[in-house]
């Protein structure tokens, strides 16, 4: 014969709900320096690309999306990566306009925010700024040495 142990209702409600706020609320994240990293790495000002994308260890719930800026240009669109952490998009051509971008040079970008506990976070990263047109063949045989 079998014996089931009952749990009295109040138990499973009050536990259930702690599971789901333990789920659903967001991480806290600390004040200060955060890590990103920009992609693509090189900023060619001839290309047609259309995103920056600036991808961070912030867990993505923690940040408050219209406090994020890359450059001093403000977010286009966010989501979360497969971990978890928050991905921010920004238009290309809008970067590409930063002032102060030194071609044929690596720039550092900074990215800033605030969380949704309006403390400030922000990371930098360091993209090579280029204004090379569209390659030929010949420059590709020419550039390899052939």
């Amino acid at each position: 014969m079998t014996t089931k142990i009952r749990q009295p209702i109040g138990r499973y409600i009050l536990g259930t709900l702690g599971l789901a706020i333990a789920i659903f609320a967001a991480p806290v994240v600390s004040a200060g320096e955060i890590t990103i990293e920009i992609a693509p790495s090189t900023l060619n000002l001839q290309s047609n690309g259309v995103v920056v994308t600036a991808h961070t260890d912030v867990p993505y719930g923690s940040v408050d999306v219209y406090t994020v800026f890359l450059g001093g240009v403000a977010i286009n669109a966010w989501k979360a990566d497969d971990r978890g952490n928050f991905v921010a998009k920004f238009l290309m051509d809008e970067i590409k306009t930063v002032d102060g971008l030194v071609i044929n040079d690596t720039n550092t970008l900074q990215l800033v925010a605030l969380t949704i506990y309006d403390e400030e976070i922000w990371g930098e990263d360091e993209v090579l700024v280029i204004d090379g047109g569209a390659r030929t063949a010949g420059d590709r045989q020419e550039a390899s040495g052939e």
